[in-house]
């Protein structure tokens, strides 16, 4: 009997055995099978390494240099059409340099781009010429910029891009990311047809520019207003020296003219929220008549003057700043606007955008497949640290240069711009060392802040001269003041360490300098 229930209990718990095995496997294949069917439904319509928000500057740019690495890209754009921008109409030559790295330099042939050797800068009826360093043994390339007109220079970037069969370039609005458990998988989009599309990548990129709605669901980070942009162009015209940017230290701030075209000429000055005429009912043109124009070298006024004469469109445009974030989501980067903004006045977002894409190719070059999210995460991370060397010395100078260019009552604030004006103007070391600054051929924060205490000491000495009174001492001291708010709330929102850190700048210069076969 007790024999008899030993032997039943054991074929019971045989039994159950072998039942809850199939169950298992059973499930085990089911679930299997339900992954295989949801991975073949997140690739059914966009089979992609890497899914591009934005086909401007940088979503091109990187769709054409991560697809030459053999990566499947999809970039999606909400207007194909050609921009109509006033930004993003000069590069500098450090910025050309990058744009060859990328194999991307013939993008701005065909444009009727503008070579442009350095700058003109105009103060209190002076004239200085600040040349782009041509002997500079740490830059290995024709030390010139370009002016261009932005669309133009965007659709050259589409069309190199769309060349590659591995680029998948398609007209459509992004409505959301695809999120799940902190990982973003890919994105919902309407296209050209109105369908409501998702795409499926382990990797996004968020390109999308200054008004990014995406960057919201991504961190926290907002853009500050600092000024406006007020420009329009002048038609058929040239100027007397094309081949280089003029700078007119004028009052509010500053205004410049330079030749996007070999025929026309686009004409900007920078205004403050609370003196900004109305566009529509002509008083802006009429303030540029004014107010602007005769604060403009007479050998540029009739040509600042023409396209208001002929009734040219004006535009405003919001400058921000913006430091970088991090996200904290994983398969996900931010780039170009979206990511880091800082002030327009020298000309750098360009540079700063194709130097970060060439560091994040670096870091994603080694990788065969990008689908283990972790470590994107961590490549990430590396990306944020290494592009500081060079973004925080231009976002820095950037912003502290516009601060110099807005005209004040204030004595220690006017020598801070007279100061500017004089070591520009003052030639060798001085000029060639800030103009390699400015124009990404040095771009290294200890240089910076070198050359921002030469021009401190030489504004206190214009106050101090010709001998020092208790005044002069005074204003010397405030002036002490404003070079440091310039210069030390940046530092340290862009991180100290990671700008001077030695491990950083040569991990930096490592990207910088590395050249790509392509």
């Amino acid at each position: 009997m007790n024999m008899a229930f030993t032997h039943a209990c054991l074929w019971t718990l045989l039994a159950f055995v072998l039942t809850w095995t199939v169950f298992y496997v059973t499930n085990r294949r089911k679930k299997a099978t339900k992954l295989a069917d949801t991975v073949a439904e997140e690739h059914k319509d966009s089979d992609a390494d890497v899914i591009i928000v934005g086909a401007g500057i940088g979503g091109s740019a990187l769709a054409y240099a991560l697809a030459k690495d053999g990566r499947r890209v999809h970039v999606i754009e909400r207007d194909m059409r050609e921009p109509e921008r006033m930004m993003g109409e000069f590069m500098q030559p450090g910025g050309r340099l990058m744009l060859s790295k990328l194999g991307l330099q013939d993008c701005l042939e065909e444009i009727d781009a503008q070579k442009a050797i350095g700058l003109a800068v105009y103060k209190d009826g002076k004239e200085a010429v600040a040349p782009f360093p041509v002997e500079n043994n740490n830059f290995p390339y024709e030390p010139t910029g370009r002016c261009f007109y932005n669309g133009r220079f965007v659709q050259r970037l589409r069309q190199k891009a769309s060349s590659l069969p591995n680029v998948k370039l398609e007209e459509g609005t992004v409505k959301s990311l695809i999120e799940e458990k902190g990982v973003i998988k890919g994105v919902t989009y309407k296209n050209k047809s109105g369908e409501e599309i998702t795409a499926f990548a382990p990797l996004t990129v968020v390109c999308d520019g200054c008004y990014s709605n995406l960057r919201r669901s991504l961190n926290d980070n907002n853009a500050k207003v600092l000024s406006y942009q007020v420009g329009y162009i002048s038609k058929n015209c040239r100027l007397e020296e094309p081949e280089k940017l003029h700078l007119i230290m004028a009052k509010p701030s500053f205004a410049m003219l330079y030749q996007i075209s070999s025929t026309d000429v686009r004409c900007v000055f920078e205004l403050f929220p609370d003196n900004m005429p109305s566009i529509s009912n002509g008083e802006m043109a009429t303030f540029v008549k004014n107010t602007i124009a005769p604060q403009v070298p007479l050998k540029l006024r009739k040509i600042f003057l023409k396209g208001i004469d002929e009734g040219a469109q004006i535009k405003t445009m919001p400058t921000k700043s913006m430091g970088a974030t991090l996200s904290e989501k994983k398969g996900v980067i931010l780039l170009g606007d979206a990511f880091n903004m800082r002030h327009p006045a020298v000309a750098s977002g360009m540079m700063v955008l194709l130097s970060d894409i060439l560091i994040l190719r670096r870091l994603l070059n080694p990788l065969s497949n990008l689908g283990d999210a972790n470590k994107i995460s961590e490549i990430i991370k590396s990306f944020y640290v290494i592009r500081k060397p060079m973004s925080a010395t231009v976002n820095t100078i950037g912003n502290a240069f516009s601060q110099v260019l807005i005209a004040s009552t204030d004595e220690a604030k006017e020598a801070m711009r007279q100061g500017c004006y004089d070591y520009l103007s003052s030639g060798g070391f001085r000029t060639s060392g800030l103009m390699a600054l400015l124009g990404g051929m040095n771009p290294r924060p200890l240089s910076l802040i070198y050359h921002l205490c030469l021009i401190t000491i030489s504004s206190i000495r214009q106050l101090l001269s010709p001998f020092p009174s208790p005044l002069g001492i005074w204003q010397s001291l405030k002036l002490f003041g404003l070079s440091i708010q310039m210069l030390i709330p940046h530092l340290k929102a862009e991180g100290f360490s990671q700008m001077f850190f030695p491990t950083y700048a040569a991990a930096y210069r490592k990207s910088y300098m590395a050249t790509t076969a392509l």
